[in-house]
């Protein structure tokens, strides 16, 4: 597939990721967020294998991708949702969309670290612009309300999810990320439902008394929002690794912010504009889209 094809997958990804994070917390005022996440993840991975199905995509993975698929699903589905959930229910918006911002920096650091892939200058200065892009739409705002518990879990949610699309960029070598992803939904959903009883016994009752725009909008947090949105990345990580794919997460603090202007009457001020221009850039750079179009033009030109 070619690059820009990718490019797209991940902005709607990003897209998907920035109208599902309001979303979310609209769920959680009804039912806990363990109990909540289980069944919407337990959604997602029937929906992904539902898709696949369609394609004829399915089959059963080996032993050695059995272990990238328990692995990945303790990162990117249990630990990831589980400390993001609990996080969004003990801190702001603001402070958690400036804390998902750093997911681009850790994981090019994680990536030079562990995988000794390292980035260039010019991705590194794209990484550093998407940080002062995010920085600068979250505390437009309002600012960063003091460290609090909800910010240490949303910071954690970020790291192991980083770490997953390490283990994921792994095992797609031979196997297909989005089949990965199915495997992975439907056994995180399993070890969420264990813990869901353990720390919130009895909140699946909660679900009777729920009104019935809430199933509206958990159908589209689960099918959309986390199948569709993660099939597409995990695919996209698969394709052009972990630190490309994941400079397009500085995306999501706008698409969460166009979000809440449309849903919740948040208004964009000349800072959130400002912002919005420091992310592109760092998208642009920080991806290698600029290097690519550099090397073909320079191409192009040594060749006349």
């Amino acid at each position: 597939m070619k690059m820009w094809k990718i490019y797209i997958l991940l902005t709607t990804a990003m897209i998907i990721w920035g109208f599902n994070l309001p979303l979310l917390k609209y769920l959680l005022l009804y039912v806990g967020p363990v109990t909540m996440t289980t069944f919407r993840i337990l959604l997602a991975g029937v929906t992904v294998f539902i898709i696949l199905s369609a394609f004829k995509l399915i089959r059963l993975p080996t032993r050695k991708e059995w272990i990238y698929i328990t692995g990945g699903a303790l990162l990117n589905v249990v630990l990831h949702h589980y400390f993001l959930n609990m996080g969004l229910t003990r801190t702001s918006g603001t402070n958690a969309g400036l804390i998902l911002g750093t997911g681009p920096v850790l994981t090019a650091i994680s990536v030079s670290l562990i995988l000794r892939n390292y980035p260039s200058k010019i991705q590194w200065v794209g990484v550093l612009l998407g940080l002062v892009g995010v920085s600068s739409v979250v505390l437009a705002g309002g600012g960063i309300a003091g460290l609090a518990l909800g910010d240490i879990f949303v910071f954690i949610a970020i790291l192991v999810q980083v770490l997953s699309f390490l283990v994921i960029s792994k095992a797609a070598r031979t196997l297909d990320p989005r089949l990965m992803t199915a495997y992975m939904m439907l056994i995180g959903s399993v070890l969420l439902f264990i813990i869901s009883l353990i720390q919130e016994p009895g909140e699946i009752k909660a679900f009777a008394e729920v009104p019935s725009i809430f199933w509206l909008g958990f159908a589209a947090s689960g099918i959309i929002g986390t199948a569709v949105g993660h099939m597409l990345y995990n695919y996209s990580v698969g394709k052009v690794g972990p630190s490309k794919a994941a400079i397009f997460i500085n995306f999501n603090t706008m698409f969460s912010l166009l979000g809440s202007v449309l849903f919740l009457g948040e208004v964009i001020t000349a800072r959130h504009l400002i912002g919005l221009v420091f992310i592109i850039a760092g998208v642009i750079l920080g991806s290698g889209a600029a290097e690519d179009l550099w090397k073909k033009r320079r191409g192009k030109y040594d060749k006349t």
